[in-house]
């Protein structure tokens, strides 16, 4: 157990001068079901959580309350909450490798944990340039494409970032403990800062600080990353841990949440990820895209003069991207997948592939032009996931405010 400051008092039950404590798993205003802002765990008998002046969220367990409700830690020792924060930049909607490697993963832990943030990382997309109204169409793009795909927010917080302003508040002081040397050297800004023409912006150097600040503020102890951010997430378990020798014990270090899909491919250049910013059309597979454009790009795609099915992503890696691909989105291994493809020559399996993901879609598409009629209703659950990310932060934001000698 880690000891953390005690920003509410806690004291015995009897007396009280507050009234009994409803369940603790009814967020505000509910009158049953599981917020995903609290923790899983009931209260202990004996433990009241007098009226904290900063707000609703009690810093001894972590969890959502209102002012005199009983709380779930008893005196000083705090049960660190397992909290999981991921963010995905808003570039409209996603493609197949965003899904894969992302979207799919982010479903399966809203059902695992119980205390859950998802963000669209609408200030980080301002690191490249964007046009207003297409960020704002993207932003939206996105949103409707991560709920078709199964984000419940009755599950988790989803929110637009720059609707909870302490990320952006939080990034300055963390900023200021931030070595500009241990910027330089990750290998994403030496790659982008090249596509800029101006040698690369303040804003381009700094977004790791801002991702730390998003993970952060939510005292997140999980975050699930893939391969190409780790190095940004490392930066996040440092500048957690310098915090903490500076101002005492107060962040939990993120861990890092891996995803076990293997790393999705261009399907005109196996040797790079699969992007949107792709010059080339047949590269990427978009989640929206028809059934006929999925078999062109697949038709398309890479492999190599051996007819024969196999995974060897050193010596083969078109068809091991294709083999990957298939055992993703059909749920079945790579011997499985091999095993069934066995006799087939690699332009009948390119079909064969195309297929599953065409039938993985389909669904989740017309999901997706549904919700995208109703822009009202998209505003509104961003909106809505704020409010609660806010309850959430806006105490533990206060308590940094202190140990910083803001206030």
């Amino acid at each position: 157990m880690r000891r953390h400051f005690r920003a509410c008092a806690l004291v015995p039950s009897s007396p009280s001068p507050f009234p009994p404590h409803p369940h603790p798993r009814l967020s505000h205003g509910d009158t049953g079901g599981a917020d995903p802002g609290r923790a899983p765990r009931d209260p202990r008998p004996g433990c009241r959580l007098l009226r904290c002046p900063l707000a609703g969220v009690c810093f001894t367990c972590l969890t959502l309350h209102r002012g005199g409700q009983a709380c779930d830690a008893w005196g000083s020792e705090n049960m660190v909450v397992d909290r999981i924060f991921s963010g995905i930049q808003p570039t409209g909607t996603p493609h197949l490798g965003n899904y894969l490697g992302a979207i799919q993963n982010w479903v399966n832990l809203q059902e695992e944990y119980s205390s859950v943030l998802y963000s669209i990382m609408d200030m980080h997309s301002l690191t490249m340039p964007k046009e207003p109204a297409l960020l704002r169409q993207n932003i939206l793009d996105t949103t409707a494409a991560i709920l078709a795909c199964g984000i419940d927010p009755k599950k988790c917080f989803l929110f637009r970032q720059s609707l909870v302003p302490e990320h952006a508040e939080l990034a300055w002081i963390l900023g200021c403990i931030t070595n500009v040397p241990r910027l330089l050297r990750l290998p994403q800004w030496k790659m982008k800062r090249a596509s800029q023409s101006n040698g690369g912006t303040v804003g381009l150097l700094t977004y790791p600080v801002l991702q730390a600040a998003d993970i952060l503020l939510y005292k997140s102890t999980h975050v699930p990353v893939g391969e190409d951010q780790v190095l940004h997430l490392e930066l996040a378990q440092d500048i957690a841990q310098h915090f903490n020798k500076k101002y005492g014990e107060f962040f939990p270090v993120p861990k890092a949440i891996l995803s076990t899909t293997k790393k999705i491919k261009s399907l005109r250049d196996p040797t790079v990820k699969m992007s949107k910013s792709d010059t080339q059309k047949l590269a990427t597979v978009n989640i929206v895209d028809s059934p006929d454009e999925i078999v062109l790009k697949f038709r398309k795609a890479v492999t190599d003069f051996t007819s024969e099915v196999t995974y060897d992503p050193a010596s083969r890696p078109g068809v091991s991207n294709l083999v990957s691909i298939h055992s993703a989105v059909s749920g079945l291994s790579i011997e499985e997948v091999l095993h069934q493809s066995v006799g087939l020559d690699t332009a009948h399996y390119k079909m064969v592939v195309a297929e599953s993901v065409i039938q993985k879609f389909a669904p989740i598409r017309n999901e997706i032009k549904k919700l995208q009629e109703d822009k009202a209703h998209l505003i509104q659950v961003l909106e809505a996931g704020a409010e609660k990310a806010k309850e959430l932060a806006t105490p533990i934001y206060q308590e940094i405010r202190r140990l910083v000698g803001f206030q």
